[in-house]
């Protein structure tokens, strides 16, 4: 039966795979789901989407992404309820973002009804994927190529739109070790920085390869003029508790990932009363807070990653070790609070959760 009113083709599977997953051992990113959604866009609209079994695509070498990077994704999670229902954290805003990321990258928008009906209807077909266990949940990642068959430089004029699934467990399953980066630029002013594009993971690639053969987890990026203020880092926006108050860099020039957790986040701390601030934030007065005692609590936000502790932050040869995490206050509560809504235990006062 479907969920909504929009008009998809749809062609299950013969037979699941889903006995193929080990419901006490889900991996981030390893399995799929029996199905995904497939809309085109050419002649200046968007075809009628189709939900299918999941499959290899076939493209030209000629195609546009291949050569030019026009590609944007998004990263969305569905949970179960206490009553085993498939719920979905967020989507509205997610279907924004992607298309401010479109808007610059000269794609088209995606409708609304296309990427929050189309995933609410293929979660449904797959429900059973979503799993139950804590810390657990259906990642869902709409993505957008552009798809002409031509290696002139210019904006494409097709584009394929995806919705693909897999459930997952935690994106990092321990506190995290951050290396603040000072040498590599993640993003300028008037660049893609606050955008889902291809082209922002693939560049920090290689930094984030260097920095694993030291034994950190991930990068936390600088500003490329002073390589001093704080921006994000690979995976996550950034947090951090000095003294009584929580401060993340300010997401005003264009830099930063507007991300969906971390307003999430500012909106429960702002509700408790808790003293936030979003500004810039410069590594020099990071390393000052903990040399004085005052910094008390790091951690990154993000759909993948949720709500992840850093347990240290190393600039130049000054490694920050906090305190044991089971000891945070703020950290810890943010992560229990928004787990309560994100699984459909507690009210949600926001309108966040979306049935499907």
């Amino acid at each position: 039966m479907s969920v909504s009113s929009l008009d998809i083709s749809i062609k299950k599977v013969e037979k699941s795979r889903i006995g193929e997953i080990d419901p006490a051992n889900i991996q981030f990113g390893k399995n799929y789901s029996d199905h995904m959604l497939i809309a085109y866009y050419e002649n200046g609209k968007w075809g009628k989407p189709e939900i299918m079994p999941f499959h290899e695509l076939k493209f030209s070498p000629a195609t546009t992404f291949f050569h030019y990077g026009q590609a944007i994704f998004e990263g969305v999670k569905a949970y179960k309820d206490p009553q085993g229902n498939p719920i979905i954290f967020r989507p509205y805003s997610n279907w924004k973002r992607m298309n401010r990321s479109a808007e610059r990258m000269a794609m088209p928008d995606v409708p609304n009804d296309l990427f929050v009906d189309g995933m609410r209807e293929l979660i449904n077909i797959d429900r059973d994927w979503v799993p139950t266990g804590e810390d657990t949940s259906l990642y869902i990642r709409p993505f957008m190529l552009a798809i002409d068959e031509f290696i002139g430089v210019r904006p494409a004029e097709k584009f394929m739109f995806i919705i693909i699934t897999s459930p997952a467990g935690p994106y990092y399953s321990k506190p995290v070790n951050i290396y603040v980066q000072d040498q590599y630029v993640r993003a300028f002013p008037g660049g893609i920085g606050f955008t889902k594009a291809a082209g922002n993971y693939g560049m920090s690639m290689y930094p984030t390869m260097q920095i694993k053969k030291m034994g950190y987890d991930q990068i936390l990026w600088t500003d490329g003029f002073e390589h001093k203020y704080v921006q994000e880092i690979g995976t996550m926006n950034v947090f951090f508790v000095i003294g009584d108050t929580v401060i993340t860099p300010d997401i005003k020039q264009d830099t930063i990932l507007e991300g969906v957790t971390r307003e999430s986040v500012l909106t429960l701390l702002r509700e408790k009363g808790v003293k936030v601030e979003e500004r810039p934030l410069s590594i020099d007065e990071i390393e000052a807070a903990y040399h004085a005692g005052n910094l008390k609590e790091a951690f990154g936000t993000g759909t993948a990653a949720s709500i992840a502790p850093i347990c240290s932050l190393t600039f130049h040869e000054d490694k920050m070790t906090l305190p044991p995490v089971e000891t945070w206050e703020i950290t810890n509560w943010l992560k229990k609070e928004l787990a309560e809504i994100r699984y459909g235990r507690k009210k949600d006062n926001h309108n966040w959760v979306v049935p499907v």
